[in-house]
């Protein structure tokens, strides 16, 4: 009777251990869709807000055709990127344009003093920092579920109930690998 008892304890706290990894992994799931879609929201709001910059500069920029067609045909690819690797590549060669742009305005002093580039070049800016946050704790929410789906014994449930590891938002731009020159 004794034994019986222990033995039934002993498999209730091992279905209630389980049911708490597959809680956890399932939480974790969900912190990456909520991460996802704070980044999704984020990049809605800079697709948004590029038209307009587009067509404050337009006016003062009549030589920098090429730059506004570029970010105007990586505006488009990012809105339609499917996957995480898909849009993060799409949004690094969005980001390169937007660069162009930037390095551009300096030839333009009218331009820096408009209040409404000025205006909507801040708020790129803040979008910029927005998508920066989201992104590392989308990569945060990511690695979280990642390591659950690869450490014993959570990788059992999660291999028994489908779990699958999902894809970091890296965009890789060379630029941004190397180090900065700095001359005085």
């Amino acid at each position: 009777m004794k034994l019986t008892i222990i033995i039934l304890a002993f498999i209730g706290l091992t279905v209630l251990y389980f049911i708490g990894m597959y809680n956890a992994l399932v939480r974790l799931r969900n912190q990456v869709k909520n991460a996802w879609a704070q980044i999704d929201v984020q990049l809605k709001r800079r697709h948004d807000l590029i038209p307009n910059l587009i067509e404050t500069v337009k006016g003062y920029m009549k030589h920098e055709r090429e730059t506004f067609e570029k970010i105007t045909e990586y505006r488009a690819k990012a809105m339609a990127a499917g996957t995480v690797g898909e849009k993060a590549a799409a949004e690094g060669m969005l980001g390169q344009a937007l660069g162009q742009l930037n390095v551009a305005v300096e030839n333009y002093p009218d331009l820096k003093a408009n209040q409404n580039f000025l205006a909507l070049q801040e708020e790129l800016t803040s979008t910029e920092n927005k998508i920066s946050y989201s992104r590392q704790a989308y990569n945060d929410s990511v690695l979280a579920l990642n390591n659950k789906i690869q450490m014993f014994p959570s990788n059992i449930i999660a291999n028994m109930f489908g779990f699958k590891q999902e894809e970091f938002f890296e965009i890789d731009i060379p630029q941004e690998r190397e180090v900065p020159k700095v001359a005085f």
